[in-house]
């Protein structure tokens, strides 16, 4: 398909096409003459992507690139691939966050709590993971605040993770081809957590409405 079409069926505009091109988001299409060029389905896929993650997901471009780059790492094999575009996805840790007590205090939570779990957590590799990292600065911040936030408060929310991976992992798993997997582990994961979001603070108001 030309251009006009590609826009046409994705509901995404020429001119922001042709940015997506020069940003390195979508894929060149096969050149057919000096100004035209032939887009195919996986275009059409990786438009939807993109869009889903930009103006669905609000990831800024930037970090969309580099989703886009970690889906495409040959290098890599299909737990690498996956690992590496979840790892992508913002929101990530500003880096290094000032030490104090409540960082000391927060690590050793969130360690018992993977050794509760069952996860793996080498110390060395386990903060390099942009969301252990996140997680060890918000449990901080709940301890400088005075909110309890050892690992008998964290178990549950753990224990809740888990049983979602298990659901996300089925879904992903039953894409029929590698590719379309990673895209499912992009797409899943910017789109289920403001769903996860929306239906913790609907249960919220149920059970207040409940007790109080």
């Amino acid at each position: 398909m030309r251009l006009a079409e590609l826009s046409e069926r994705s509901g995404v505009s020429a001119a922001t096409i042709k940015y997506y091109l020069r940003e390195g988001l979508l894929q060149p299409g096969r050149r057919v003459s000096a100004t035209q060029a032939e887009y195919g389905e996986s275009h059409l896929r990786r438009l939807r992507l993109v869009r889903a993650l930009i103006q669905i997901g609000g990831v800024p471009v930037a970090a969309a690139r580099e989703v886009i780059v970690a889906a495409e790492d040959e290098s890599l094999d299909h737990r690498g691939r996956l690992d590496a575009v979840t790892m992508a996805l913002p929101p990530r840790s500003e880096g290094p966050a000032e030490e104090d007590p409540a960082m000391e205090t927060a690590r050793r939570s969130v360690e018992g709590l993977l050794e509760h779990l069952g996860w793996s957590a080498e110390p060395g590799l386990s903060m390099l993971n942009p969301d252990h990292r996140r997680l060890v600065d918000s449990v901080a911040a709940l301890v400088r605040l005075g909110y309890p936030c050892d690992i008998e408060q964290l178990l549950p929310y753990g224990r809740l993770a888990a049983r979602l991976a298990v659901t996300d992992l089925d879904m992903i798993e039953e894409r029929p081809t590698q590719a379309e997997q990673i895209e499912a582990a992009v797409a899943l994961t910017v789109l289920y957590e403001p769903v996860l979001l929306s239906l913790r603070r609907m249960a919220h108001a149920e059970e207040s409405a409940r007790r109080f």
